[in-house]
């Protein structure tokens, strides 16, 4: 097995935190934040960059220098949003200055969000094998010991699960049902490291959970890239264009804790080494500690074991190298 996604397994642990909310709060309460999601058990922090957040090196920074310990994880940086000699000079920094505690993420964006940013769009497989061509042949005048962290592709279709495999240490899917996980590992073989954003709502009135999530989930199902994503996993356009329940239920699981723990098993079984999980309110700037703290315990266990790919921590950042 590669040490590197070996490392980065035990690195991530089981269960982690992906969050839009982070990124509405001022520095002092989302790194205090972070702090507690690392008291609750859960090891690593993700968050998006889109247009208009907080950009995604410093905001890393500002979350990285406010826990001592939680792992943090662009989920994901976009190629279009900085070069890519600054995407692996920045990743390098950040790698240096917090041993064993950065997951560098990146993507091809949407075509709304690159146009919005004054790009073009290209082909997504053609762009990002471009950009990571650039990334490997980027100059590096900093410290000699800082070595390039963790890469993980956000990734749907088979070539870019391909890419990943070849070319990085895994694949970060989002907005994916169970069935996408099962193929992900499948497509990218045994060793390549699956961490899968999954969203949840935590509410046990089915009504008022579904309006969060298919709230939530519009914005998705108008992008071109998961749309055709899940018509490959067999939904209709029916069904993307309606939000309809089956598609809702698929997607973001609702419920108690014990539900919400049983879909998070769920993708673990299927083959994810590592489960982000994102958890819903009405109001997007929720923290949801509290609910975080529910779900942990209903969690139990599983965010203690690692999956079937068990490999012990090492002690230094040279096994990014």
């Amino acid at each position: 097995m590669n040490d590197r996604r070996a490392a980065l397994r035990a690195m991530l642990g089981p269960v982690g935190v992906w969050s839009f909310a982070l990124q509405t709060h001022p520095a002092a309460i989302e790194q205090a934040a972070a702090a507690t999601y690392e008291d609750l058990g859960y090891r690593a922090a993700w968050f998006p960059e889109s247009i208009g957040s907080k950009e995604a090196f410093s905001h890393a920074a500002v979350l990285l220098a406010g826990s001592p310990r939680i792992v943090v994880a662009t989920g994901i940086a976009s190629i279009y949003a900085r070069d890519a000699a600054a995407m692996a000079s920045g990743a390098r920094t950040l790698a240096e200055a917090y041993p064993d505690r950065f997951v560098l993420g990146i993507g091809v964006s949407h075509a709304p969000s690159v146009a919005k940013r004054g790009g073009t769009y290209g082909k997504p497989l053609e762009t990002m094998t471009f950009y990571l061509d650039a990334m490997d042949a980027a100059d590096w005048t900093g410290p000699s010991s800082a070595e390039r962290p963790p890469l993980l592709l956000a990734a749907l279709g088979p070539r870019m699960l391909d890419l990943a495999a070849e070319r990085a240490d895994g694949a970060h899917p989002y907005f994916v049902p169970v069935e996408h996980t099962r193929i992900a590992r499948e497509r990218l073989g045994p060793d390549p490291v699956l961490a899968v954003e999954v969203t949840a709502v935590l509410e046990t009135d089915r009504p008022a959970s579904r309006e969060i999530a298919r709230a939530f989930a519009r914005r998705y199902l108008d992008s071109v890239n998961y749309a055709n994503n899940l018509r490959r996993l067999g939904y209709t356009d029916a069904d993307i264009e309606t939000a309809s329940d089956r598609l809702i239920d698929d997607i973001v699981v609702q419920g108690d804790a014990d539900a919400i723990a049983g879909r998070v098993r769920e993708h673990l079984q299927a083959g994810a080494d590592h489960v982000c999980l994102q958890l819903r309110a009405a109001d997007p700037t929720d923290l949801a500690i509290e609910a975080f703290t529910e779900v942990r315990d209903a969690l139990g266990e599983t965010m203690r074991v690692r999956g079937s790919n068990e490999a012990e921590p090492a002690g230094s950042a040279s096994r990014w190298s």
